[in-house]
């Protein structure tokens, strides 16, 4: 069992966790977009 030092555990989570940021970012503005619009719908009925 090849047992990893506790800085190289945490610079592959912090690694890990910059690569999810922007995928984030490409698809928020369409989350934020859908949530307005469903509360639009929602108020016109």
């Amino acid at each position: 069992m090849d047992e990893e030092t506790k800085q190289e555990r945490r610079e592959k989570r912090l690694r890990r966790k910059r690569e999810r940021v922007p995928q984030h970012g490409k698809s928020l503005a369409r989350v934020y977009r859908d949530a307005v619009l469903k509360r639009l719908r929602g108020r016109a009925k």
